[in-house]
């Protein structure tokens, strides 16, 4: 500029049509996912409801875009408590927090369908890095490098992570280094293809049903 070089450190996301490209994506898939499984989520809500006593969905308060704090939807998946332990410790196999019918629709992702109507909302993206609870993104954004990085795109309901096998609980800070290189790796080669590549990625992953507990 003005016979000055300059350098790029890092671009913007979703810059140009980006942004307005995915957002069309994300609402005329949600219109159609919530028309195809209206069924599905009225079912899920009663045996949720019949299964054990508490509140049909789980709300969970969660930081997303630009690092700014979201409420995120689930289906109730564990036994309700009105006082949660503030580190929220991620479920494990045989957790005994979780009900017989959180066992059934965590295995399958199923308890993620209310982050549709998030979605909707424009707090997520069909498609993007996972938001973690409050108290797992400030402790590893103590621990890794660069980790706030992954909020430069909304955050999404599946994500290159978890179709390449970091999917469910991080143990260690190093499992937890490995899903931000892949969240990092979509933010930066973002397109409208790699989206469905992911959501169609989706499919067979959430069927296997691994490190979901």
């Amino acid at each position: 500029m003005a016979g000055i070089p300059t350098l790029t450190v890092q671009r913007r996301p979703l810059s140009g049509w980006g942004a307005p490209v995915k957002r069309a994506e994300d609402v005329v898939l949600v219109l159609l996912l919530l028309l195809f499984l209206a069924p599905i989520l009225l079912l899920i809500a009663l045996l949720v409801m019949i299964d054990s006593r508490g509140p049909v969905l789980f709300r969970q308060e969660r930081y997303g875009f630009n690092n700014n704090r979201i409420v995120v939807y689930k289906f109730r998946s564990m036994h309700h408590d009105s006082n949660p332990d503030p580190a929220v410790p991620q479920a494990r196999r045989n957790d005994p927090r979780v009900t017989r019918v959180g066992a059934i629709i965590r295995r399958a992702s199923l308890d993620e369908l209310p982050q549709l109507f998030n979605v909707l909302r424009g707090d997520m993206s069909l498609v993007g890095p996972r938001p973690h609870a409050t108290a797992h993104n400030e402790k590893y954004a103590a621990l890794i490098n660069g980790y706030l990085a992954r909020h430069r795109m909304k955050p999404g309901i599946t994500g290159w992570a978890q179709v390449n096998g970091w999917r469910g609980a991080t143990e260690t800070t190093e499992q937890m280094r490995r899903r931000l290189e892949h969240d990092i790796y979509y933010i930066e080669n973002w397109s409208l293809l790699l989206d469905i590549k992911v959501l169609l990625m989706t499919l067979p992953v959430v069927a296997h049903g691994d490190n979901a507990y």
